[in-house]
């Protein structure tokens, strides 16, 4: 429990990173003496200090020598330059006596080199703390870390009889409140936020976050035609937020002077090829998550190109009815029981009146 209480302590404040650190880790650091912290640190932002040094810097402010402490970071410490100089340099030059890592670093730069380099200079290293925890904390890293393409979560809020709207396409507001401010701190968790064009015309949406103090995601719409309206809020507001406009066909000359970025992508099925997108999105953009908010027929070709990460479902204790209201999930659907898209690793939680069940995808190209 002794170990458990401080790696709780850097998990806590790693979470402090959220939205702000993509495409890196969310980190966090604690510096251990005689049972009491004397100094901590987190990542807060991509480019800027990673959790060690910002310990490290807590501790020297107040001119405490750190020699001998023991050290509790949520991460693997890295070892190679990057935007920073390597965090094992730092812990040898402060003489830290012991390290305690939660998660292990996928990073092939890293991936074991940072552990090996410290024990290689006598420190000692204990690995595994909490680790469960600390890898949920980086789930959206190590996705894309290691497979180079946005970790997607597929969002919708539905009523107890499966429908995201009425009959008549009046779908505001199906879950509460609190559910909805949850959807905020979603959106600023991922780096990019990705609508179909059914979803642009049926609702003119602005796909903004709106927790004070927080980073709008960068919007993606889907519109192999290119059939976005110039006058709609996501075209008029695109010289403000990051907007991609994923197409197949189209003259955009009209978006692109409006501050939209056009991104061409080859047809699939008669649609954009959505497995394309995303090496694009990853590769170009270094977009690392996206909250797939879509209408049924993205939400379906999503699940069926197997990019979907994910899966968010709020529950409202409320029955809307109707044979032609719109479901979660549309287009041709799975054929057969056995063809259907599995789900594993169920969460289930309560916020307001409201349920959310959060659960990963098993899907055609292997476990994400």
């Amino acid at each position: 429990m002794y170990h458990e209480k401080f790696m709780a302590a850097a998990i806590k404040l790693a979470k402090k990173g959220i939205g702000f650190v993509n495409p890196n880790p969310m980190v966090g650091a604690v510096i251990v003496r005689n049972g009491e912290i004397i100094g901590q640190g987190y990542h807060s932002k991509c480019g800027e200090l990673h959790a060690e040094r910002n310990a490290f810097a807590d501790c020297d402010s107040r001119g405490i020598d750190c020699a001998g402490a023991d050290m509790y970071v949520t991460l693997e410490p890295c070892c190679h330059y990057g935007k920073t100089p390597p965090c094992t340099e730092a812990i040898i030059e402060h003489k830290i006596k012991r390290v305690f890592i939660g998660s292990s670093d996928p990073n092939p730069l890293v991936a074991g080199k940072g552990a090996a380099i410290l024990r290689e200079m006598g420190i000692e290293v204990t690995e595994g703390i909490l680790k469960e925890e600390c890898d949920s904390l980086n789930e959206i890293f190590f996705h894309y870390i290691t497979k180079k393409t946005p970790f997607v979560t597929m969002k919708y809020a539905m009523t107890m009889d499966g429908k995201i709207a009425c009959f008549t396409g009046k779908s505001q507001w199906i879950t509460g409140e609190a559910a909805r401010e949850n959807v905020h701190l979603d959106r600023l968790k991922h780096m990019g936020i990705m609508v179909g064009i059914g979803t642009v015309l049926a609702d003119n949406p602005m796909l903004t976050c709106r927790i004070e103090g927080g980073k709008n995601p960068v919007r993606i719409i889907c519109d192999t035609n290119l059939r976005t309206p110039l006058d709609s809020n996501i075209v008029r507001t695109a010289g403000e937020i990051p907007t991609i406009i994923a197409c197949s066909k189209g003259d955009t000359a009209a978006f692109e002077a409006a501050g939209c970025q056009i991104v061409r992508v080859p047809e699939k099925d008669g649609h954009i090829d959505l497995n394309e997108l995303m090496i694009i999105l990853g590769r170009d953009f270094k977009i690392d998550s996206i909250l797939l908010e879509g209408g049924g027929e993205l939400n379906w070709s999503a699940l069926k190109s197997g990019i979907v990460c994910k899966v968010q479902t709020y529950i409202a204790p409320k029955i809307f009815g109707g044979k032609t209201a719109p479901t979660a999930v549309s287009g041709t659907g799975a054929a057969s029981p056995d063809e259907c898209v599995m789900l594993y690793d169920r969460q289930i939680k309560t916020i307001g009146g409201d349920i959310l069940i959060e659960s990963r995808v098993k899907n055609v190209h292997g476990d994400n």
